[in-house]
C-alpha cells in the first residue's frame, strides 16, 4: 500500500505533499533536515495521509493536492 501525505510548514508559508510506503518514517526525515527540497522549512506537522491501492492512484491523488485547488483544501484542512 502506498500513501499520498501532506505536511505543513510551522514556521512558513509551505505545504509539501508526497508519497510513500512509510509516511512516520519519511515525516521523520523531512523534520530532521535528511530531504534538501524541504530542509529549509523544518519543523513540520503531519496535515494528513491518504491510502492509496497502488502507486497510479497516488500519483493522482499526489497531482490533486499540488494544484492550485487541492492546495486549498490543504489551507482549509490547516485552518479547521
Amino acid at each position: 500500500m502506498i500513501f499520498v501525505y501532506a505536511i505543513s510548514s510551522l514556521i512558513k508559508n509551505y505545504i509539501y505533499v508526497g508519497q510513500s510506503d512509510h509516511v512516520i518514517r519519511r515525516f521523520h526525515q523531512h523534520n530532521n533536515g535528511h530531504e534538501k527540497t524541504t530542509k529549509p522549512f523544518a519543523p513540520f506537522e503531519l496535515i494528513g495521509s491518504w491510502a492509496c491501492a497502488d502507486r497510479d492512484t497516488a500519483r493522482r491523488l499526489e497531482k490533486y493536492y499540488k494544484s492550485a485547488p487541492g492546495k486549498r483544501m490543504l489551507r482549509m484542512m490547516i485552518d479547521s
